[in-house]
Parts: structure tokens; sequence; C-alpha cells
């Protein structure tokens, strides 16, 4: 057996490596392991941008999204980089849809964040580029913004094997069996052991907690973004475009130009389910022709043109709510889970993964992101 750790973590994507950087710099003897290449395809952490936002309808998120923006702050001091873009954020919440003004407006208003409650009218004046209805109503954040998705994992890794870590690509964990004291992790390439042990494992997870007695329900499916290719570049750039998110079922999201003259759409939660196993990498036409169909009537542009189409991996919670908690009965294992939402909060959640693993309790309130009933955890 090689030398034992204080924290281990499983999973190396934007929440493992989060967990890993943040327990290196608090002192603790870390090892990482990844399945796949580091930087890989075959999870929800690659690719350029993603959305933050603090504009939640649920108080405990727009908490959370609050600290992350002083964790992105700090990372992107330590590694001496730019990560995030702020450009603001739109919130668009259709007459008949699943989420209301007023409880985005009750969550911010409890979090002390600013916001606008915009008319489409106002909408239409300082960003014509849309066209919603009268009946639309508007949040605009303007904290929200953009972070580049794969050089923040980098940059979270980098800074962990700066600060001591030991980090495994191309290692997958084939089995955890927790004792008294230490957890026994197995893998091809060896045995090791580790006082704690964090799962940022995401479409992988029941893998190994299953022989555990737990077993969370997941939805796994393939999800796409599609790169457009706009007539006019300069109307989508980041300081004339802000993101958004139009909250309906179905429910789409888009950026501005960000590193090249495109912008990026796609449809969230569209489970097209299929397991990892299963994952074909290959886009679905009826998707991209819903998305071209939205597009065509609320950002209108005839000689728009989609360049290339993105796939990733959901895994999806049940109720779609973060798990980031120890298991009742092996309380060194510590589940990290994101339910496909999650990159945003990323040093926010390592950080108290971390401190969960050291500490036993964490900086911020994760009393509502426990595992969920039912799964063997009781």
């Amino acid at each position: 057996m090689s030398a034992e750790y204080d924290v281990a973590v499983v999973g190396l994507g934007a929440l493992g490596s989060a967990a890993a950087y943040h327990a290196a710099r608090k002192g603790a003897k870390v090892i990482g392991f990844e399945q796949f290449e580091l930087g890989h395809v075959r999870g929800a952490s690659h690719d350029t941008s993603r959305i933050i936002r603090t504009s939640y309808e649920a108080p405990q998120y727009v908490a959370l999204a609050k600290s992350a923006y002083k964790d992105w702050a700090a990372l992107e001091e330590a590694a001496g980089q730019k990560l995030t873009n702020i450009t603001g954020g739109l919130v668009f919440l259709p007459e008949g849809g699943p989420l209301s003004a007023e409880s985005f407006s009750t969550s911010l208003d409890q979090n002390d964040i600013p916001y606008e409650l915009l008319t489409s009218d106002e909408v239409g004046k300082r960003w014509p580029q849309y066209s919603i209805a009268s009946t639309v109503k508007v949040v605009y954040t303007p904290d929200s913004g953009i972070v580049h998705a794969a050089k923040a994992v980098m940059a979270m890794q980098h800074l962990a094997r700066v600060h001591g870590a030991q980090l495994k690509e191309l290692t997958p964990v084939t089995s955890i069996t927790p004792q008294e004291e230490l957890i026994t992790i197995e893998t091809p390439n060896g045995t090791f052991s580790a006082k704690k042990i964090i799962l940022a494992t995401d479409a992988w997870t029941n893998e190994l907690i299953a022989p555990l007695g737990v077993e969370i329900p997941l939805q796994i499916s393939q999800e796409q973004v599609t790169y457009f290719k706009p007539a006019d570049v300069a109307a989508f750039e980041s300081s004339r475009f802000p993101v958004w998110i139009w909250h309906a079922d179905p429910c789409f999201y888009g950026f501005p130009v960000y590193g090249e003259p495109t912008f990026k759409v796609g449809q969230d939660c569209a489970m097209n389910l299929m397991t990892p196993k299963e994952r074909t990498f290959v886009h679905s036409p009826k998707l991209l022709d819903d998305l071209c169909s939205f597009l065509k009537g609320f950002i209108p542009d005839e000689a728009r043109e989609p360049l290339r189409t993105v796939t990733c991996q959901y895994t999806i919670t049940p109720d779609r709510q973060f798990i980031l908690s120890a298991l009742n009965r092996h309380p060194n294992v510590i589940l990290g889970l994101g339910a496909a939402h999650a990159f945003k909060f990323a040093p926010a959640i390592g950080r108290n993964l971390a401190e969960l693993a050291m500490e036993g309790n964490s900086t911020d309130d994760l009393s509502k992101f426990g595992v969920p009933g039912g799964v063997g955890n009781d």
C-alpha cells in the first residue's frame, strides 16, 4: 500500500479540482484521481464559457453564489489570470412559466443583491437584439457574467499541485472501502488510503457508493450547445449583449461573443437520456432544430449561421438539488454533486467540501444540500 493521505478526491472536473486545491491550500496531504485525461470532454467541465450569476429563485443558491464570487476573485489573484468577465445578465420569465419574478426578487433581496425588474419595452430599448412579448417579465442582475471553464479548471489543478497535491490522471477508482480510521482506495495503478474521501464523480457516483448501500436516483443525459455566427458580430459583444436565460419549458440560455466571433446558445435539460457508456458525442439534429426555431423569434437574424455544436453530460439529482454532504453511515465519505448547474459555484463548493473533509463543518450553510431520503443513507 502506498502512502496515507489526509484527503483523497475522486473526479477532477470543476468541483473535484476545486476541492483538491482548497484542501491542499489548507495544508492537507491530498491525492486526486481522474479516470480520464485531465481536461477531458466526457463530463461537464470542458469547453469555454459558463454563466456566473447570483440570480436564482431559491435563497440558498443566491447565498452560495454570493460566496462564490469572492472565491472566483481569490482564485484569479492566486492564479494570476483573468478567468471571469462581467456582462450583466437577463432572466426572462414568460407568463405561465415555472418561475415567478417575485421568487427572484425575494431571494435577491434576502441576500442584498442589486437587480432590476424590467418590462419588455425597457429590455427592447437597452438591448434591441431581443424580441419578447409584453407579458414576459425580466430580472436583470449587473453582476452576472462568464467564467472560462477550461482555463478555470486548469488553474485550480495547477494551484492544487503548487500546494503539494498529487493529481493522477488516467487512474480510475474501482472501489472504496471505508474503515474506522481510513478509507482504502483501489485503482488499477495501486492501492491508496486516506482519512477522508471526496467523491466529485457525477454520473459515476453510484458505481462507488452502491457497494456501501447507498444509491441516488440520477438521470444522465447528453446535452448540447451550439455556436452561431451572427450577421452583426459587434451587436453581440459582451459590452452590448448580456448573458441570458429563458426560464420556461423548454428552458434556453446564451452568451455574448466570447473569444471568437460567435455566440453560444443551448437548451437546458433537454434530457437526451443516455449513460456514459451509451454516450455518442454526436449532437441531436432535432434539438438543434428546436434551438434554431426558438432563436428565430427570440433573437431575430435571418443571416445567422450555426457553426458547430458541442455535447456535454448532465447528471441530474432528485429535484435538481446539490448534494454536498457526508454519508451518514460513512462520515469519512463526502459527496459533491452539482446537478448540472454548479460550475458557477465551483470554487466555493470546493472550499466547503475541503472544510467538511478537514474540519467536519463548512463556512457556508449547506443544510439544504444533504443526501436525499430513501437512498439507503438513513
